[in-house]
């Protein structure tokens, strides 16, 4: 909450007055995983809807994950049996809803007999494997390291290791695909608008929303809206918009839930193996840290668990963590990983409920609750989550709020594909995520020869289905407008700007996309230039 939104603030609505900009059934607040995906189970409903986020979406928590759609291997040990149910329940539902942005992957589990013999791995590993119905992940095994592809990599001393099934997923495309859903089915979406009031009505909520210009942070304009109820779903911040809930001041008494805030980072380092598996690695602390392929020619390792006391937004990995994380997987990896291999890190802060911050942070509960009110002005909170169980959490939330609102509408998510999902609009049969994938790439490229390997392959990851709408017109290179950077093309960056809420460089070149990966800082520069340009909206 910025002083420069105190000191430009009108003459607000009193707590009676009725008059606003925009009236809806429901307010979301936060433009994260939980936000996006309740946004968009409401409006799937038929409410009106209205999603408010301080910034981009998916600019804090949401996109400084380990990109991972998992049951939790690790949260057996800490006995969180439902939260690993729940989680592995839904994930093979969304890897078959979001094809494009998501993939199966397979996971290798050095064994070391010092931490935990065989036998008890192979317990969990069959509990893990039989928790929840499985229709094309394989399950789990054991191999033998030497000679195996899988364990070149590794120092000799590791001989011995498990394999099981989990998922990937590109996290801020998620969001913003959950967004996209929401919005095509009716509701409004402001990015770059903090919620700055809200007040309770003698029926609903009236709330002063403040625009700040994406490029300046300067505020702009403010937007009334009458809402029946509000969700409170602002991640870290959501222990200071309860308290404008509570009509109460930021700290005025100790937040119902008390957050525990934890800040996990990640680093990526040149690709440390060729093949498509990925590593879970545990330290000597008994931390898990992992190493997964990352586009094409990198390794991401994460993460950490550091308690962090200060703002959310400006959550930033240290030295102490790089160190941590380079040490942790050296443990293994016949290539040493040094703080100087790192070309790019991120951090992010995890909301857990936690009042105590009793015990070591890794411990904590990924799981989530939902607090709500009722009565003249409803209120319904989400503590805690993760991106596995996104979908859930928003069911659960739309019953409760239907029963806030005195009216229960059916739920609609469970075997729903996002935007760019049904690739049956190229394909003639879906078999399973990869093959439909493959299959959709190949019709891509035969439907547009012009287009080289590498941009079939990014733009039918990124967009699915929808690179059909991007195409719209295109029959040759010259037709997507000026190269910005290398293969980033002005039709690319307009669709941007106009379908996903895209209006800065960071926007495009680290949440839409990870070329900033892949471009120099002149390429990115260039990039950035390009958005400024087009002007705030």
């Amino acid at each position: 909450m910025s002083s420069s939104d105190q000191a430009a603030t009108p003459v607000e609505p009193g707590p009676q007055d009725t008059s606003a900009d925009v009236s809806c059934d429901v307010l979301v607040v936060g433009g994260g995983i939980n936000g996006a995906g309740i946004a968009r189970d409401l409006a799937g409903r038929g409410w009106s809807v209205v999603l408010c986020e301080q910034h981009d979406l998916a600019q804090h928590t949401s996109s400084a994950s380990t990109k991972l759609i998992h049951g939790g291997l690790r949260y057996l040990e800490h006995g969180q049996l439902g939260l690993v149910r729940k989680a592995l329940q839904e994930r093979e539902g969304l890897l078959r809803g979001a094809p494009h942005i998501m993939a199966p992957l397979r996971f290798v589990l050095p064994h070391d007999a010092d931490m935990r013999p065989a036998w008890m791995i192979r317990a969990g590993l069959w509990l893990y494997d039989h928790l929840a119905r499985r229709d094309f992940l394989p399950g789990s095994g054991q191999i033998a390291l030497e000679g195996h592809a899988l364990g070149r990599p590794l120092q000799a001393a590791w001989r011995h290791a498990f394999v099981y099934s989990d998922g990937w997923v590109d996290d801020a495309r998620l969001v913003v695909l959950c967004a996209q859903d929401a919005r095509d089915r009716g509701a409004t979406i402001l990015t770059h608008t903090r919620c700055h009031q809200l007040r309770p009505l003698a029926q609903g909520w009236v709330a002063l929303l403040a625009h700040h210009d994406p490029h300046s942070g300067r505020l702009t304009h403010h937007v009334a809206v009458r809402a029946r109820l509000v969700v409170n779903a602002a991640g870290p911040w959501a222990d200071q918009v309860q308290a404008m809930v509570a009509g109460e001041a930021p700290g005025a008494r100790p937040p119902a839930q008390h957050l525990r805030l934890v800040k996990g980072s990640h680093i990526v380092v040149p690709r440390l193996f060729e093949h498509d598996h990925a590593y879970i690695f545990q330290g000597r602390d008994r931390r898990i840290v992992f190493a997964i392929p990352y586009e094409q020619r990198f390794t991401l390792i994460g993460t950490t668990d550091v308690d962090h006391l200060g703002e959310p937004g400006h959550a930033a990995i240290d030295g102490a963590e790089v160190a941590y994380l380079c040490d942790a997987v050296s443990r293994y990896f016949r290539q040493p990983v040094r703080p100087l291999d790192v070309v790019w890190s991120y951090a992010g802060v995890r909301p857990l409920m936690d009042g105590e911050r009793s015990g070591k942070a890794s411990a904590v509960t990924r799981d989530y609750r939902l607090q709500r009110h009722a009565g003249a002005a409803p209120w319904l909170t989400v503590w805690g989550g993760k991106l596995t169980t996104f979908r859930k959490l928003a069911e659960q939330a739309g019953d409760m709020i239907g029963e806030l609102l005195r009216d229960r509408r059916a739920a609609w998510t469970r075997e729903a594909v996002l935007p760019g999902g049904r690739l049956l609009d190229l394909i003639e049969a879906e078999v399973d995520p990869v093959t439909d994938m493959a299959e959709f790439q190949r019709r891509l490229r035969q439907r547009h020869p012009w287009m080289d390997l590498g941009l079939v392959r990014r733009w039918s990851r990124q967009y699915g289905a929808q690179v059909l709408h991007l195409l719209e017109g295109v029959q040759q290179r010259a037709d997507l407008g000026a190269e910005i950077a290398p293969d980033v093309h002005e039709a690319e960056l307009f669709y941007l700007r106009r379908q996903e809420w895209a209006f800065t460089g960071d926007d495009v070149l680290w949440r839409r996309t990870k070329l900033g990966l892949h471009l120099s800082a002149d390429q990115r520069e260039a990039v950035s230039r390009w958005m400024a340009a087009q002007g705030g909206r």
